[in-house]
């Protein structure tokens, strides 16, 4: 094994043959279609921390797919006015904003945790 292999083995890509593959391995947990449940199945339950002295709600787990999370996330910052990013199955949201978060998804149809 050569130098070369090493390096193209720790960076993800392939040497061998004639063609040169540089797609990296994609290191993203992938959800399985098993994971995947209707939105008024979904127990949500809500999370409150505090970074950098500034306050950030966290709503989870959302076992959808990739594309239905971004969705949902554009849907929440675009009516709260706020910033917000995906983490997993959970969604960041900036501020203390817990109760219109519950208002909106309700309305959506989504299901909380008593």
């Amino acid at each position: 094994m050569g130098l070369a292999d090493l390096l193209a083995q720790n960076m993800g890509s392939s040497l061998e043959g004639n063609e040169f593959d540089t797609k990296k391995d994609d290191k993203k947990k992938k959800v399985n279609s098993s994971e995947i449940i209707p939105k008024n199945q979904h127990q949500l339950v809500f999370t409150f921390e505090k970074r950098k002295g500034k306050p950030v709600t966290l709503v989870g787990r959302f076992y959808l797919e990739e594309k239905d999370k971004k969705e949902l996330l554009k849907l929440l910052k675009k009516k709260l006015a706020c910033g917000g990013s995906i983490k997993e199955e959970w969604i960041e949201l900036q501020g203390d904003v817990k109760e219109k978060v519950k208002l909106t998804l309700e309305k959506e149809g989504w299901k909380f945790r008593k």
